[in-house]
């Protein structure tokens, strides 16, 4: 690579940080408001991580947090149990349904945090830790409903989704300093900061948008001009629809989207299982704990140029190479990492599964966000990210449970992610080929009734 190459490069990473921060200090734009939202949940997302993390894992012995994060695993499929058929939804309901949703999470965050920096020490931690959960799903799921009302016209769904999650890392790496020195007083007062930064995002959360195509209460039509109780119309349409299709058997989102889903799936194992194989193989190793500092810097850093890479990528590729790209780059550095072996060589694992995922997702958003109908974005995304964390739990259940050696574990995830990534792209093919074939099909009974 050339001299002149290296601040090219360097010069592209940054305009895309810099656009992304524009976006964030421009409140005059919806974008921007959701944008600041964001960053604030990311924070206080990372604070509560740090704070769990000090008092759940490092404090204790291997046994001891064995069972620990087993219980904590345990808990967070539950909260998917209510955000998925309970809460999601009630998204789809009314004008300010989503915008509500995502003030009460940052509410009911900042109020559960104050409660388990009083309970760090015994067992009301876990269901405080089980609400915050609840809530922060429920943020997920609103959060990406109503990406597609704020974003400009002819902006691509996918970069718009990208630099959200490039103003999350950088957000949360900010705020991952302040959790460490306020760790260093007790992890209660983390959760304290934590709190304070929830708060913040409630008001933050109130300059929110209201959606273009929800009804209007002072007049006859909504905000794109549609008649009174159209949505309520439309809900019923689909929710008629939906009804027959499970009565027929049939899936309700297009073969795409379902493929889509199952293939980041794979990849949002992948990271369960490395967090976890990775985090008690050090234990058992008996690492210098700056080991577990260089893998969590090296995940962070990797999920914040997977995020930065999907504009540059949707320049050449669709959505669904994207995805496909993630899960084999996935593969290649796992397989690296087993042919090299050695901490560093799992350093660099991390860091390549911090970029697959977080490419494939805000790939995986918008193909849901273009494909399913605005009103059933809710319990679309509920039942998404439900199976997301479904995945992730499974996976790290498999991590704990088992334990692992650092070079078959590897060999683990470059088996799953390859199989994946070839089954997602010889379907994606496929469906091409057989739209292609229909389109040509049509053509040819065109002319002949010419």
């Amino acid at each position: 690579m050339s001299a002149v190459e290296v601040p090219a490069r360097r010069t592209r990473v940054t305009r895309i940080a810099r656009s992304a921060l524009a976006g964030l200090f421009d409140q005059s734009q919806p974008f921007g408001r959701l944008a600041l939202v964001h960053a604030i949940q990311a924070a206080g997302s990372a604070l509560i991580t740090v704070s769990l993390a000090g008092s759940l894992f490092f404090s204790i012995s291997p046994s001891a947090a064995k069972y620990k994060v087993l219980l904590y695993l345990l808990l967070t499929i539950a909260p998917f149990a209510i955000v998925g058929p309970a809460l999601s939804p009630l998204l789809d309901r009314g004008r300010q349904a989503r915008r509500t949703s995502v003030a009460i999470a940052n509410a009911g965050s900042a109020l559960l945090c104050l409660g388990m920096a009083r309970n760090i020490h015994n067992l009301f931690l876990f269901p405080e830790a089980f609400g915050v959960l609840v809530l922060g799903k429920l943020y997920i799921v609103a959060k990406a409903s109503i990406v597609p009302d704020v974003i400009g016209q002819g902006d691509d769904l996918a970069s718009r989704n990208a630099m959200l999650a490039v103003i999350a890392s950088l957000a949360g790496f900010a705020a991952i300093p302040f959790g460490i020195a306020f760790l260093q007083i007790g992890a209660a007062s983390v959760l304290v900061l934590g709190s304070c930064v929830f708060f913040i995002g409630t008001f933050a959360s109130l300059r929110l948008p209201r959606p273009r195509y929800a009804r209007a209460p002072s007049s006859g039509s909504d905000a794109t001009g549609a008649p009174a109780g159209a949505m309520a119309a439309t809900n019923a349409r689909l929710g008629e629809v939906a009804a027959e299709r499970r009565r027929l058997g049939l899936p309700l989102y297009r073969g795409e989207v379902l493929q889509a889903i199952s293939a980041v799936s794979i990849a949002r194992a992948s990271v369960g299982f490395v967090e976890f194989f990775l985090a008690f193989g050090l234990k058992r190793a008996h690492a210098a704990t700056w080991w577990y500092g260089v893998l969590i810097v090296a995940s962070g850093a990797g999920a914040l140029c997977g995020s930065m890479l999907v504009p540059r990528l949707r320049r050449y590729l669709s959505e669904a190479q994207i995805i496909a790209s993630a899960l084999l780059a996935i593969a290649l550095g796992a397989t690296g990492a087993a042919i090299l072996g050695g901490l560093w060589a799992q350093v660099m694992l991390t860091f390549v599964v911090g970029v697959g995922p977080t490419s494939a997702k805000p790939a995986l958003d918008s193909l849901v966000q273009r494909h399913v109908p605005p009103a059933l974005l809710g319990r679309t995304f509920g039942r998404m990210e439900t199976r997301l964390q479904l995945v992730w739990v499974l996976a790290s259940l498999f991590a704990v449970l088992i334990p692992f050696a650092f070079r078959p574990g590897d060999i683990v995830v470059a088996t799953g992610c390859a199989l994946g990534g070839f089954a997602f792209a010889s379907a994606h093919v496929t469906r091409r080929r057989h739209r292609l074939q229909r389109r040509a099909a049509l053509v040819a009974q065109r002319g002949e009734r010419s």
